[in-house]
């Protein structure tokens, strides 16, 4: 698992460890991930480690909102026992934005989420109003059948 106290490491209620980080700077110190969620407007460099794309420009929400819901489900059950990295280039919008919608799936109310990722991450993370949005509005995207 991730050092909790490692830099870009956000503690879910649960006690689940995800890393987030800014892909424009070098990889941190430690361990790699086990699986990594990119959220980029291109397909990113290829890693040596399981990775997965969500086509996502920059300052804007994910190109497709089902892939997304998938891909943070995804990453949301595998960091109960893997290292999982959530990284967009700045590490703050994007990123900040799939945290906060990882962290709904944990239990945070949408109302809260946002501030609970700015607490415990970073306090620039969502960045746009329209990020904001797309977290309160996390539990009407969920399918009928809920997050599982």
């Amino acid at each position: 698992m991730w050092d909790p106290t490692a830099p870009g490491i956000l503690r879910l209620p649960s006690g689940r460890l995800l890393r987030g980080r800014g892909l424009s700077r070098p990889l941190p110190s430690g361990p790699a991930p086990d699986f990594a969620l990119y959220l980029l407007g291109h397909r990113p460099a290829p890693v040596p480690w399981e990775a997965r794309w969500v086509r996502w420009p920059d300052f804007r929400l994910p190109a497709d909102r089902a892939d997304a819901r998938a891909a943070f489900g995804e990453a949301w059950r595998r960091c109960a026992v893997q290292r999982v990295e959530v990284a967009c280039l700045g590490g703050r919008g994007r990123t900040g934005t799939a945290l906060a919608r990882i962290a709904v799936l944990d239990g945070v109310p949408p109302a809260e989420a946002v501030a609970y990722v700015r607490a415990h991450y970073s306090p620039h993370a969502v960045e746009t109003p329209w990020q904001k949005r797309y977290v309160r509005r996390a539990l009407e995207d969920l399918p009928a059948c809920g997050t599982n």
